[in-house]
């Protein structure tokens, strides 16, 4: 978005979010409103990139979208709101906002009363003439936090290495995942952590990583690691025997054969110590002994 002093009349709509009034179990003071963010250049753009409410469970937060028109002629928006549960309720879905004339578009936010502490994201989009801009929705509610997280379900298919973390607190993660693979003579698999995707509360996510080139015939423990800032490091492993046909009849046939050439060498031997104790030495006679 333009800088405010820069910006001329009729060059279209600006939406401004401004926070009213936040409505807990317990007063709490209105916030300061965050400065302007820049967006990109076009015929409207919203003032402000996010919102910011705080309450705790069963309260009811209140909050308006301010939308100026500063073009000359009237222009309508359409309104909606994406968050993970039915909290946020519009007072309108459309506004028709009249030439450079300003309009407020109230909507509530409720917290259920077994909303868990923590933070929570949603997104409030306002669409009109062939384009989007999303105003972020920052939740706070109120309460002890907990970071937890676990990981579960590893396996190995189809050239992957495969499982699940899983978000058992009620703060946002960010994970950072670590892979080995030791097999009976050794390690065959490190990778060191690498950070992935946010993790809301309560949110379980199925991940894999390629592993295209697992040993040949091994008996392989497979270990993932996971952690996070403020969470106990957590691990999970599974075990996976490889054995390639092509390699394992290799072997198989190289076994055979060495049994048997080892059988046909002993064999023959014992034949011929049979054929030794069977014969008769014949008796030395003294000399000079008489016929």
């Amino acid at each position: 978005m333009a800088d405010p002093a820069r910006r001329r009349p009729g060059r279209g709509l600006t939406v401004r979010a401004a926070l009213a009034l936040v409505l807990a179990l317990t007063a709490a003071p209105l916030l300061p409103a965050a400065p302007p963010a820049v967006a990109a250049s076009g015929p409207w753009a919203p003032d402000r990139a996010y919102l910011y409410l705080e309450g705790a469970p069963g309260a009811v937060l209140e909050d308006r979208l301010a939308v100026t028109n500063q073009a000359g002629e009237p222009l309508t928006l359409r309104l909606r709101a994406d968050a993970a549960g039915p909290w946020i309720a519009l007072a309108a879905r459309t506004v028709t906002v009249p030439a450079r004339t300003r309009a407020e578009v109230p909507f509530t936010v409720t917290l259920p009363a077994s909303t868990p502490p923590g933070g929570q994201t949603a997104t409030i989009t306002a669409s009109g003439r062939g384009r989007e801009e999303p105003v972020r929705l920052h939740l706070r509610v109120r309460g002890p936090l907990l970071a937890a997280l676990t990981v579960e379900d590893v396996s190995y298919a189809d050239g992957s290495i495969r499982y699940a973390l899983v978000n058992r607190g009620n703060t946002p993660l960010t994970p950072r995942v670590a892979l080995r693979a030791d097999g009976l003579f050794g390690e065959v698999l490190s990778r060191p952590a690498r950070v992935r995707a946010e993790l809301p509360p309560g949110r379980r996510v199925a991940l894999s990583e390629p592993w295209s080139d697992p040993p040949h015939l091994d008996a392989v423990d497979i270990r993932v690691t996971a952690s996070a800032p403020g969470a106990a490091r957590a691990e999970a492993t599974a075990s996976r025997t490889f054995a390639a046909w092509p390699a394992t009849a290799t072997l198989l046939t190289c076994a055979v054969t060495a049994a048997a050439l080892v059988l046909r060498r002993r064999v023959p031997s014992r034949r011929a110590q049979r054929r030794r104790r069977g014969r008769t030495v014949p008796e030395r006679r003294p000399p000079g002994a008489g016929a």
